[in-house]
């Protein structure tokens, strides 16, 4: 097999393709350039147009501004994210509903009764709503670069305790924290190795 070709065409300028993956990063600091909910509202307005299985579209989103909100999540962080949080002008929360099945008629109108197939498996329901969430996820970051933001997505959180912090009663239940903001000072580490398609892809 060959390696990449670089040189291939894409439908989209050289620079779309620098800001949305080649020359992104994740950020760790921010400065004090504000970031408006709005904004962040209008990129989801874009990437709720990626795929999900079956138009379930489960992604659910907490904004979390400077404040109260702000001051109530920074405990329920790893001690090693608060910072990063802390400084973050816009931090979302990013949540799978696992009650998706219930809007399903909504969603995927020419199967009215589909949210049926799910209703009696909530094992099998939280499943699907996690794995189409990261899919949603990827775009919602992907969708931050292309508003001019940047994303620092972390894993390190009590989930359990987010939950039950800000979605009391719901059926959303916390899968990763994206702080969303401009680069402050030293933002991020040296870019790590990417694996080539030569290691990562097959042909049939």
């Amino acid at each position: 097999m060959t390696s990449f070709d670089p040189t291939l065409p894409f439908s989209v300028p050289d620079e779309t393709l620098d800001l949305l993956f080649r020359e992104a990063r994740s950020v760790n600091t921010f400065s004090d350039e504000p970031v408006k909910i709005d904004q962040v509202r209008e990129v989801f307005e874009l990437v709720k147009y990626g795929p999900t299985m079956m138009n379930i579209q489960p992604m659910r989103l907490l904004l979390v501004e400077q404040g109260a909100g702000r001051d109530r999540l920074l405990p329920l962080m790893a001690e090693g994210n608060r910072a990063k949080t802390a400084s973050a002008p816009v931090v979302a929360v990013v949540a799978a509903d696992v009650d998706f099945h219930t809007s399903m008629a909504a969603h995927f109108p020419h199967n009215p009764t589909a949210g049926d197939m799910f209703a009696g498996d909530a094992t099998s329901r939280a499943d699907i709503a996690r794995y189409n969430t990261a899919l949603q996820t990827g775009y919602f970051i992907v969708g931050i670069r292309a508003a001019g933001l940047h994303a620092g997505p972390m894993g390190g959180f009590d989930a359990a305790g987010i939950d039950a912090e800000f979605f009391p009663g719901t059926s959303w239940r916390t899968q990763l924290v994206i702080n969303i903001g401009h680069p402050g000072e030293t933002p991020w580490f040296d870019r790590l190795p990417r694996i080539s398609a030569d290691d990562a892809v097959m042909t049939a």
